[in-house]
């Protein structure tokens, strides 16, 4: 019998003698409703009777379990020296409803009475710290774990591992995890995990296959984090060899985050109609499976599919989401469609919701679109005009459009914002050189990379990587280590003579050095992605695609000659570059020549 909260005191009183029976029936009665618990409360209150610490502790910890942490607070500071139990009851609660500041300072007011954590404190805290975003106090709380001989207990250590992932701090996550002795399925699933949301792909899937070594059965998350890490390297077959394991385990089926993973990997890979096939076939589609969808078309050459797409999406009832329309708005900017992407931007402006208002990406991706359409002066009144501070991304847009289009005025303002935001950005440098080389202003390139090498700047080597047979081969530009590079060069030499009598000629202009011809040309036959898709003529056997994933945005010339060579062998050439894909096939580009 639940009792309504009108009921007087002494109607309580009559119903339920305070025994102690009386009383567990009527804390029973009540936990699911915090109005009655606080009456229940006040009737105890009123009897003039003792409350002990194990009566607070119940109704703590039903105040807890219904979420009113303000009304927790106040029993937990009627108790009387309370255990640390009930510290650590109260600040799961904090860290439980994502209150970590509370949880923080809580326990930082147990530190300070003198009341010695014990082994249950630690992970809720550690936890707490991680959402706070405080490097220093999280090291704290470590340096206090190590005080109190605490740091080898497989929990605590979990939690410390997952608090220096989420501060960027993988070099301390590493060394808790190969310190440990008995490593759980949580903790090669926190590093798995770290590794693959911060680019470190390779090392993600070389620790998936020595946590299978070890005799660790991989769960739904390990799962997803190596399939992530497959979509960066643009690993299918390793991706495919993952997800038949777990289906095997009997650990994919109806999960929705390995569907979109698996999602993720087939657009990162360039398989769009396998990824649309997989689309049509999962029980139940969030946004992040649209979104992922939209974003796939977009950056694989087809944008009418990726607005129909949302257009679908909306008619289905999904809302999008700020990943959604940065992939709408990429794909407005990939084909062109300024009006398309203006109507877009402004649905996102004038939305009443919050969370769909434009960000600084949005901002970066409609200077793009309209720098790529030659609307220099209206990208530049745009960036001028922006409701928040434009960023490096923003100038950087600009500075890529004014290179195309030379415009070297404009361009040398957008690289005199993009400095003063960001430095030490190697790519940002590259671009203003490359600005400069293509207009051929040779002293302004040479002042430029005089300044690089001054400030210790360094630019990031370009290199192109391929599956073949389970591994991935990384090639980079004048590569002379790879085992099969004489073969390599050989080969390379001869397809070059034979393009050459199908029109092609290299562009000795996308070579952005002051040389000679013949040396210009010699640096372009050494291109990566040269190198990368002679390695898949040579290795992939039958019509299977070569796919080549480039680090850095491919060249004209490299562009040209994937086009003649996918025509001449009649082989598909799937590249993906730093911007998008390039389907080369029977001679013709996916992306129209515009990108």
């Amino acid at each position: 019998m639940l009792l309504k909260p009108t009921q007087s005191g002494s109607n309580l009183t009559r119903l339920f003698p305070l025994t102690k029976q009386a009383i567990d029936s009527l804390l029973q009665a009540h936990s699911s409703c915090p109005t009655q618990l606080m009456q229940a409360h006040a009737l105890l209150l009123t009897t003039g009777l003792s409350i002990k610490n194990s009566l607070i502790t119940r109704l703590l910890e039903n105040f807890i379990m219904l979420g009113d942490m303000s009304y927790a607070r106040k029993l937990f500071d009627e108790l009387h020296k309370p255990r640390a139990y009930l510290w650590n009851t109260l600040i799961k609660g904090y860290v439980k409803y994502e209150i970590p500041c509370q949880a923080v300072t809580l326990y930082r007011d147990m530190h300070g009475l003198g009341v010695r954590p014990d082994p249950f404190t630690f992970p809720f805290v550690v936890k707490a710290c991680a959402e706070f975003w405080d490097v220093w106090v999280g090291a704290a709380v470590h340096a206090v774990v190590l005080k109190y001989g605490l740091e080898f207990i497989a929990m605590v250590r979990t939690e410390l591992m997952m608090m220096y992932v989420k501060y960027g701090e993988l070099s301390y996550a590493e060394k808790l995890f190969f310190s440990m002795e008995d490593r759980d399925l949580v903790s090669w699933n926190a590093l798995i995990s770290a590794y693959a949301q911060n680019g470190y792909a390779v090392n993600a899937l070389r620790m998936f296959h020595e946590m299978r070594v070890g005799g660790i059965n991989p769960d739904g998350v390990t799962i997803v984090s190596a399939l992530s890490a497959c979509s960066q390297l643009g690993c299918l077959e390793t991706a495919e060899k993952i997800y038949e394991f777990g289906r095997r385990e009997g650990r994919v089926e109806g999960n929705v985050f390995i569907d979109n993973a698996r999602l993720d990997v087939y657009v990162k890979c360039g398989c769009m109609d396998m990824a649309f096939k997989l689309f049509n076939r999962m029980p139940y589609r969030n946004v992040i499976s649209w979104s992922t969808m939209i974003g796939g078309y977009a950056l694989n050459g087809e944008s009418g599919i990726a607005l129909k797409l949302f257009s679908r999406m909306k008619y289905e009832g999904v809302q999008p989401n700020s990943v959604t329309y940065l992939g709408v708005l990429c794909a407005c900017s990939h084909a062109g469609l300024v009006e398309e992407g203006w109507n877009n931007f402004n649905n996102m402006t004038y939305s009443d919701n919050c969370n769909l208002k434009p960000r600084k990406e949005h901002y970066a991706c409609m200077v793009d679109l309209l720098g790529r359409s030659g609307r220099l002066e209206e990208a530049y009144n745009f960036i001028t005009t922006m409701p928040i501070e434009p960023d490096a991304a923003v100038w950087a847009a600009l500075l890529g459009a004014c290179s195309i289009y030379h415009n070297i005025d404009m361009g040398q303002h957008a690289a005199d914002m993009l400095f003063e935001l960001s430095p030490d950005i190697a790519s940002y440098h590259v671009l203003v050189s490359n600005m400069y080389a293509a207009a051929g202003r040779w002293k302004c390139v040479a002042k430029v990379r005089h300044k690089m090498r001054k400030k210790g700047v360094k630019k990031v080597a370009a290199y192109s990587s391929i599956e073949y047979n389970g591994q991935i081969h990384i090639l980079y530009a004048g590569d002379r280590w790879h085992p099969q590079m004489s073969r390599i060069y050989q080969n390379l030499k001869e397809l070059i003579e034979r393009i050459k009598t199908w029109g092609y000629s290299p562009k000795s202009d996308s070579v952005l050095h002051d040389v000679d011809e013949e040396e210009r040309e010699e640096t372009l036959s050494t291109h990566s992605e040269k190198l990368a898709i002679v390695f898949g003529l040579i290795n992939i056997e039958g019509q299977m695609p070569i796919r080549v994933i480039k680090n850095l945005r491919t060249c004209d010339d490299c562009h040209t000659f994937a086009k003649i060579v996918s025509k001449m062998t009649m082989r598909e050439i799937i590249m993906r570059d730093k911007s998008r894909f390039h389907h080369f096939k029977h001679g013709s580009c996916s992306c129209k020549d515009f990108w």
